[in-house]
């Protein structure tokens, strides 16, 4: 089981998550009329550099700027993960996650789908388009919105999906990450790896 801690802000949050057994981080960039964890391209950078090279970098946007979403590749992630339907006539250079929501296609044309119709306001994923997803999609299925510690194992079980992402489930306030919670949601995810 994969997890991602999503929507950043902090070098000290990305450092605190990478040592508590995070898979991947995730930074908001490019999204600052959509999303409260959005933070500025420097301070990405920042966020970036403070982690290790075997933990997964994610520049995560809700951008509809061909310019922003140049930029946003400039930084260098590992992968970048979008809610838009951008075309591209050559491969970007990264991973690319594209965001699908219940009702949605599941798009092809990328390396990894995240289920989500929260955007990091904790809306609870829908259970039978994911499961769904997981059954017919070729390529790896990441499970979003609305989990918690406390439900994150029960949505494992359930699902089976290839990783697990969590933005306002592990927060104090929006961007401000609550370690402790934390490390109980990672400590949920890997004791389901010991469940057969």
């Amino acid at each position: 089981m994969r997890i991602k801690i999503c929507g950043i802000t902090r070098p000290e949050d990305a450092r605190f998550a990478e040592e508590a057994g995070a898979d991947a981080i995730g930074v908001v960039v490019c999204s600052g009329n959509v999303s409260r964890r959005n933070v500025p391209l420097e301070q990405a950078k920042k966020i970036f550099r403070a982690v290790g090279p075997f933990t997964t970098t994610v520049a995560v946007s809700h951008t509809t700027s061909e310019d922003e979403l140049r930029k946003m590749i400039a930084l260098s992630p590992d992968a970048i993960q979008i809610s838009r339907p951008f075309k591209f006539d050559n491969h970007p250079g990264v991973k690319l996650i594209r965001v699908a929501g219940r009702g949605e296609p599941l798009p092809v044309d990328c390396d990894a789908i995240i289920v989500d119709d929260s955007h990091g306001t904790g809306r609870t994923f829908d259970r039978s388009y994911a499961r769904d997803a997981v059954r017919t999609a070729r390529i790896p299925v990441i499970l979003a919105g609305g989990l918690t510690p406390e439900n994150v194992g029960a949505a494992i079980r359930e699902v089976r999906p290839y990783a697990v992402d969590v933005a306002s489930g592990v927060e104090v306030s929006p961007g401000i990450k609550d370690h402790k919670k934390i490390k109980a949601f990672i400590a949920a995810c890997r004791m389901q790896e010991q469940i057969p």
